[in-house]
């Protein structure tokens, strides 16, 4: 990555609650075929997530500590904060002076900007504004929220007016927070009377059908655009006896992980 800072836009994209196994089923069975792709193979890495629910995944995100593969070793990051003893910083790693990842590219000249989606993103509390008060340009509605059935619809209106007004010159930083997965997801899958494993997967099914325009518009000022596009962490429907996040469970902990660049007009 350190390669691309500078030239490149930047996006993180995260399926706020997507486990794992949906996604991987619903893209072998290829009932998600905008996001198969971008994967490589069709398929999504499995990775570990840092936290088991939103507030402290990002956190940690944004500090340089992405889902880690699953596979044993020290995997080499991404970007990471200037850190004395780091283990995982490589030739490869963008290195920021600054506690987090947003800072430091807004101080090498991108403007940052971020599209909520859940609650830790809304400023509707001092909770609530600590991960949006991180950026330059941030937006949340009501319609953004979990409970609005067509929530990246309308947060893909709000980047279409964001993007547009960014000078062409300047690199762009997008943090998108997509809600659609998170429960209450029972208004995707007609007649069911709660949330669980099925209306997960058909609320999956939607946010593939906006897919297209979101890629679009990431490159539509022009450049090319590096993309990670993974879920903070993941969600029970009674494994174990488990409902939701912020448990030490494998549907939780493990999530789908990728990352991709998008070219101007392939979308």
């Amino acid at each position: 990555m350190a390669s691309l800072v500078g030239t490149y836009d930047i996006a993180l994209v995260t399926l706020d609650t997507l486990r794992y196994d949906v996604a991987a089923e619903e893209a072998a069975a290829g009932r998600t075929p905008h996001v198969a792709r971008v994967l490589p193979d069709g398929r999504w890495e499995a990775r570990h997530t840092p936290a088991s629910f939103t507030y402290a995944a990002h956190h940690a995100f944004f500090a340089g500590f992405l889902p880690t593969p699953v596979t044993p070793g020290r995997h080499e990051r991404l970007f990471a904060a200037r850190f004395p003893g780091s283990e995982t910083t490589a030739d490869g790693t963008w290195v920021f002076d600054a506690p987090d990842v947003v800072t430091g590219l807004g101080r090498a000249g991108y403007h940052t900007l971020c599209l909520g989606g859940v609650g830790f993103f809304n400023r509707r509390s001092p909770l609530g504004s600590v991960l949006p008060g991180l950026f330059a340009e941030d937006h949340w509605r009501p319609e953004f929220g979990v409970t609005e059935p067509d929530s990246l619809r309308h947060q893909l209106d709000q980047l279409a007016v964001s993007s547009a007004a960014v000078p062409a010159a300047r690199p762009l930083f997008t943090f998108l927070n997509i809600s659609a997965l998170h429960q209450p997801n029972r208004h995707y899958l007609p007649g069911a009377a709660e949330d669980g494993r099925d209306s997960h997967a058909a609320a999956l099914r939607y946010v593939d059908t906006v897919l297209p325009r979101l890629f679009a518009l990431l490159t539509s000022r022009g450049r090319p655009c590096f993309v990670v596009l993974c879920a903070d962490h993941g969600t029970a429907y009674g494994e174990d006896g488990h409902q939701g996040h912020r448990v030490g469970h494998d549907v939780v902990w493990t999530v789908p992980y990728a990352e991709f660049t998008l070219v101007p007009g392939e979308w």
